[in-house]
């Protein structure tokens, strides 16, 4: 299988000739995906990493993916990110002519209370509109995800009581290709700060595919023509992903740019580790200082932490489904 960036530069080496298990050759298939990457710069590479993996792992042998990463202009870069998209990423003016089988929109870091007010909202709303007819299928993450339900048909998002941070055990509701597999359930990454109304969703023709009883609905889909996939989780997030946000907030608690001290990631962290960072939490309290942070242990994530495999399962279900159509 052969996964390739925007400009033809190779990452991975072709397979040999595919073929079914019966030894006949297969019709290659190649599928263009596009990625529109929000991530604030902290994440930026390791969610191009993270994606690109994903995609790798889950074509076929006979699948070639030709990956275009994007960026919205909107969206404020320091130095070093600005100069990564310049190397790296094709012109999102250029979106429309690359018959874009499928594609993924990340989630961005929230500045504004209402969506609408975000500074990429104007440049954001065409895609999803473009998206719709242009698309075999789009997936919407985390915040993307409800930026589009918002544009689509009004849903607004309302404000959680506190950050939903941790690995939680979601379940399927309906069988659905992009479920096809999952057995009793599935852990996967959330972090958010705000959630979707289930039954609102329902209500609106959206079909419910995963949830969980601790943070509601997790995936869910429309088909208008083109198949909207939405996941109100991070399936994409590496093993780390959480322990690296969870450090960043602790270190802007610390810096004095938020007030209020980060809740521990539930069901992420091995308990010799909770209990170390509980202290750390106290500490820190009491002397708010930057230079603390360098103190800190050695973290241990939760030894039977299934890491990835929902977005396994779910990125092969998915890309099946584009080289199906095609």
């Amino acid at each position: 299988m052969t996964l390739l960036f925007d400009r033809h530069r190779r990452i991975a080496s072709p397979a040999l000739a595919p073929a079914d298990l019966d030894g006949r050759a297969r019709r290659p298939i190649e599928l263009t995906i596009g990625l529109v990457n929000n991530m604030p710069d902290s994440a930026l590479k390791a969610t191009d990493h993270q994606l690109a993996r994903l995609l790798q792992n889950a074509a076929p042998r006979h699948v070639r993916i030709r990956l275009h990463c994007f960026s919205l202009p909107s969206i404020a870069r320091a130095q070093a990110a600005q100069n990564h998209v310049a190397q790296a990423y094709t012109d999102i003016g250029e979106l429309d002519g690359l018959g874009i089988d499928g594609l993924i929109v990340t989630g961005a870091e929230p500045i504004a209370s209402d969506l609408r007010d975000e500074p990429y909202w104007p440049e954001l709303t065409p895609i999803i509109d473009w998206a719709k007819t242009n698309t075999r299928s789009t997936i919407w993450s985390c915040l993307a995800a409800h930026a589009a339900v918002l544009h689509l048909d009004g849903v607004e998002r309302q404000r959680l009581a506190a950050k939903c941070s941790g690995v939680y055990g979601c379940v399927k509701v309906q069988d659905d290709w992009l479920t096809d597999g999952i057995g009793s359930s599935l852990e996967v990454p959330h972090s958010r700060l705000n959630a979707v109304n289930e039954p609102l969703l329902a209500s609106r023709g959206y079909e419910i595919l995963t949830r969980s009883d601790d943070v509601g609905v997790d995936t869910f889909a429309r088909s208008m023509p083109s198949r909207f996939v939405f996941f109100q989780g991070h399936p994409e997030y590496d093993a780390l992903s959480l322990q690296r946000e969870y450090m960043r907030d602790i270190a802007r608690f610390l810096a004095g740019q938020r007030d209020d001290y980060p809740r521990l990631p539930k069901s992420y962290f091995s308990a010799e580790t909770e209990a170390v960072l509980n202290a750390f939490e106290a500490r820190a309290k009491v002397k708010r200082d930057p230079t603390i942070a360098a103190e800190l242990p050695g973290l241990t994530l939760r030894p039977d932490l299934a890491a990835g495999d929902a977005a396994d399962l779910l990125f092969k279900n998915w890309i099946s489904f584009l080289a199906r159509q095609e």
